[in-house]
């Protein structure tokens, strides 16, 4: 197992760092740098310039339009990305109902949804947790009945991540009761344009909107809008689960956050504090652990071999030290973590302290990463899948 770059590696990363050097909005970069809140339009726009250059679709085939690059580059392309200040692309089209699309959906649909996707134009949701059915995605309750050349759906999703900007949202539905739970279960793409379709904010604790309540009352969806097979979503959902976890790992944003902490540290007069650096290193150590579990994944995929399924590790981990760099962050502040009021900074007010502008919004975004050893799979679920897949037990 080699875990270093070749040379032709190490050009393609050249090439991407100056095409991002170019072409990302300085103003754009800024706010990802400083955990600034990034509106609507900042993320489409970067989205829509990824698209533009056919990259948007990163980790697709050439044959549905992607680039075709291998796992090495899709890597290096990611990291030069997060390390520029470029925003996380958000996955729910490009990342998540992509793949499924190529894999189990009918040449109509790949024509008919997949150009959208790639170029950045519209804006998918994700429609998977219910009240009840989080982790325990088999119990989904809500219903799509079949009547003719459509059905018609009835239910409830919740914590939909930016689903007041969705066009299009992807949803496990129930369309048996019969057998196990899961074999009664479908992957159906619902416009959420449609009549009866309700999107309700779920505020969280630092006042931002970013999860939703999505309601389905009556909603009429073409039948041509299934994908795959009715009653087999199970098996797509799995699919793009592990695409899901593997991106929650987010080692590059893990070691551009990593810079950032010493920074505040630094700004804050902790730099030379023993017990600080101790932890800091600590955290570098293991963000390094990350980076090389994914390079070895990485390398097995280039040399042809079969690696393990470890997405549920790479989430378990990562998500881990996504909090434990957060709340080092909110810990270095001190005080001046406290809650920012958003509109003021988006003015261009930072606060009445002094040098307060670099902790600015460390406790919401401390709050907010609470999640992420919840969604895509608690980390209690995830442990017990490595168990058994993995170590065999």
């Amino acid at each position: 197992m080699d875990l270093n770059f070749t040379a032709d590696e190490l050009a393609f990363r050249k090439d991407i760092r100056q095409w991002v050097a170019a072409n990302l909005p300085g103003e754009i970069s800024h706010k990802v740098h400083n955990a600034l809140r990034l509106t609507r339009d900042d993320l489409q726009r970067w989205a829509r310039i990824l698209g533009q250059q056919g990259w948007l679709g990163w980790g697709w085939p050439k044959q549905f339009g992607g680039p075709g690059w291998t796992a090495i580059q899709k890597h290096l392309f990611e990291e030069e990305c997060a390390l520029a200040g470029a925003p996380r692309v958000v996955p729910f089209g490009p990342v998540m109902v992509a793949p499924v699309i190529m894999a189990f959906g009918s040449p109509e649909q790949h024509k008919r949804f997949l150009p959208g996707i790639a170029s950045g134009e519209v804006w998918w949701s994700q429609g998977y947790s219910e009240p009840g059915s989080g982790s325990d995605l088999a119990s989904v309750k809500t219903r799509a009945e079949r009547r003719g050349d459509k059905y018609i759906v009835n239910g409830q999703k919740t914590w939909t991540t930016l689903g007041q900007y969705g066009e299009w949202i992807f949803c496990l539905v129930r369309t048996s009761n019969e057998g196990k739970p899961q074999t009664g279960i479908s992957f159906l793409l619902i416009d959420m344009k449609s009549p009866g379709v309700t999107v309700r904010p779920i505020i969280m604790l630092d006042g931002e909107h970013e999860v939703n309540e999505v309601f389905f009352d009556n909603v009429e969806v073409p039948a041509e809008n299934l994908v795959g097979e009715e009653n087999k979503g199970w098996t797509y959902a799995k699919h793009l689960l592990a695409h899901e976890r593997t991106n929650i790992a987010d080692v590059n944003r893990a070691k551009r956050e990593l810079e950032r902490l010493k920074r505040i540290a630094k700004a804050e007069g902790l730099w030379d504090d023993t017990r600080w650096r101790d932890q800091i290193a600590q955290l570098e150590v293991d963000i390094v652990a990350l980076e090389m579990l994914v390079l070895r994944v990485l390398s097995a995929e280039k040399s042809g071999k079969q690696s393990l399924d470890i997405a549920g590790l790479l989430k378990i981990r990562g998500s881990e030290i996504q909090q434990r760099y957060t709340e080092l962050m909110m810990l270095a502040g001190g005080p001046y973590s406290r809650a920012f009021v958003r509109e003021a900074m988006d003015a261009g007010w930072q606060g009445e302290y002094v040098g307060a502008a670099h902790n600015a919004p460390l406790a919401g975004t401390y709050f907010n990463m609470r999640k992420t050893t919840i969604y895509g799979g608690s980390n209690e679920v995830q442990r017990n899948i490595v168990a058994q897949t993995v170590l065999g037990s």
